[in-house]
């Protein structure tokens, strides 16, 4: 019997201390699967946003609120850039990693432009989709569809789901190009088979109304370029016939991309996979249509009203993001595709109620500007419980997200111009990237350190349609950016030795041949 006792209890503490053993292992493999769990990555990406037009950074009298719940709840870096001063190729930089100007396609692009990224080219979302994301875009595209002859009546291809992104809802170009229609997944919504589109950036199409032949069918007049097909009252760029049944309503545009971008959210939380989405946000380019609940807002006109209207849509986001219990395992970057700009193609009073405001901040130029204005931008990254609030000094450019996300998901892909800052974008290092060469229509310019170096350019010191100063002048430029910020004091010839060493740190990088340049059109 005592035999028995014995023998019983060697068998429960046996048993107990498997039990405990596999109660480590479970704990263990818990912990671990924790410590891999990839985070969610949003990209919110706004469209002229200047740097004076955030509130968080203190260079405008226009209030952000939900803008400034990331810069003040992340790192809100001061001295970030967009790739490029106009569009296009910012959008083509930020998802590719590689500066723009090695393509000498990636411009501003007309809505029939073809892909304008190569299908075998790394991408950001195709990085992502390697280690497992899901991957979607919501909002502008602009980097072109298809191969050069689209038809628009059938699916569209190549496109964003040829580059990486699961899912796509975008506009073809921008919001005053033609076509003026949604695009899911490569196939135009809402298609009325017997009412085919028909689009064409060189000859209008015959017996449609246009700008100039019937000016009397404006909601809104037209200052320069903007002269073409009548959409809702509102003359675009380019020619379109057809597609009546599928055409987007301008004044719902932002709500529409933001439940697109929700309903998003809410299907990939309810996934085992992360998911990357690049919500690509319309305002406040032209044409500015904010909701009717939004005019008047801002004392400003329809731009400052656009503005507000996008600070509501990003704060709706963030609630989704909360309402489905991710937001603290999601990293945010807000930035913008380039500087601001006023009159951008139509009078809508941005001139003329401006009052106060300054878009750019304390820096020179804006929108299709080598000066810092044109690329100098709001950038912030916010992971909620990850990064502590900060604002950091560290050079930082859209180009390096590519690496820098790389490096954070456990990826080795590199693209020789995009830099791994993934400790400055988490808030652990304020050491960034030490040079960039930065473009505006063809032109580029040098930064490194301190300091800003534009080359001599032919062309008009300003773009009087715009009135934004270009930064051309037959002349170098050299300025200290510490010192002088809105580049008024140029030292090329008083500090001819700190030239030399610009001239030649960029034409490193760019080689020689940067004298080509291609004219500013704007259409």
């Amino acid at each position: 019997m005592k035999r028995n006792k014995i023998t019983l209890g060697w068998i429960f503490l046996l048993l107990l201390g498997s039990t405990v053993l596999q109660g480590c292992k479970s704990n263990e493999s818990e912990s671990t699967s924790a410590e891999d769990q990839k985070p969610n990555i949003v990209i919110i990406y706004m469209d002229d946003l200047g740097y004076g037009d955030m509130s968080a950074y203190g260079a405008g009298t226009l209030e952000t609120p939900n803008f400034d719940k990331l810069a003040n709840g992340g790192v809100r870096f001061t001295n970030a850039y967009a790739s490029s001063a106009t569009c296009t190729p910012s959008r083509y930089a930020i998802l590719t990693g590689t500066y723009p100007w090695r393509n000498e396609n990636a411009k501003i692009l007309p809505g029939t432009a073809p892909l304008l990224i190569d299908t075998a080219q790394m991408t950001l979302p195709k990085m992502l989709k390697q280690v497992g994301y899901n991957t979607g875009v919501v909002g502008k595209w602009h980097l072109g569809l298809g191969t050069g002859d689209v038809d628009w009546n059938k699916e569209i291809s190549p496109g964003p789901n040829q580059v990486g992104f699961d899912y796509s809802y975008i506009m073809a170009a921008t919001q005053d190009r033609v076509p003026t229609v949604y695009i899911q997944n490569g196939n135009v919504v809402g298609l009325d088979p017997n009412d085919p589109i028909q689009v064409s950036y060189e000859k209008n199409f015959e017996g449609e109304p246009t700008a100039i032949s019937n000016p009397e069918m404006l909601t809104m007049k037209w200052h320069h370029g903007h002269n073409n097909s009548i959409v809702n009252g509102i003359p675009r760029i380019g020619f379109m016939k057809g597609g009546e049944a599928a055409k987007w309503s301008d004044i719902d545009m932002a709500d529409h991309f933001l439940e697109k971008a929700k309903s998003y959210v809410r299907e990939e939380s309810q996934k085992d996979s992360p998911f990357f989405l690049y919500y690509a946000m319309q305002q406040p380019h032209v044409p500015r249509t904010p909701h009717p609940r939004f005019v008047g807002a801002s004392g400003m006109g329809p731009r400052g009203d656009a503005i507000l209207e996008a600070d509501w849509m990003v704060g709706e986001f963030l609630k989704e993001l909360e309402a489905q219990g991710i937001l603290e395992n999601t990293l945010i970057i807000f930035s913008s595709d380039n500087g601001p700009v006023l009159n951008d193609g139509y009078y809508d009073d941005a001139v003329e109620k401006i009052g106060d405001h300054t878009p750019a901040g304390p820096f020179r130029g804006g929108k299709y500007s080598l000066f810092e204005a044109g690329t100098r931008l709001p950038f912030i990254s916010y992971w909620k419980g990850k990064i502590q609030p900060a604002v950091s000094d560290a050079m930082i450019t859209q180009i390096d997200l590519l690496e820098s996300l790389a490096a954070l998901v456990g990826s080795d892909v590199e693209t020789g111009d995009s830099e791994n800052l993934l400790d400055v974008l988490m808030g652990k290092s304020s050491q960034g990237r030490e040079e960039f060469v930065l473009e505006a229509t063809s032109r580029t310019a040098y930064r490194k350190g301190d300091w800003a170096m534009i080359p001599p350019y032919n062309g008009p010191a300003v773009q009087t349609s715009v009135n934004i100063e270009l930064g051309n002048l037959k002349e170098y430029q050299l300025y200290n950016l510490k010192e002088d910020p809105s580049q008024q004091n140029n030292l090329a010839e008083s500090n001819p030795e700190k030239l030399a060493e610009m001239i030649n740190g960029f034409e490193s990088i760019r080689g020689q041949n940067y004298g080509q340049i291609q004219e500013l059109e704007l259409k």
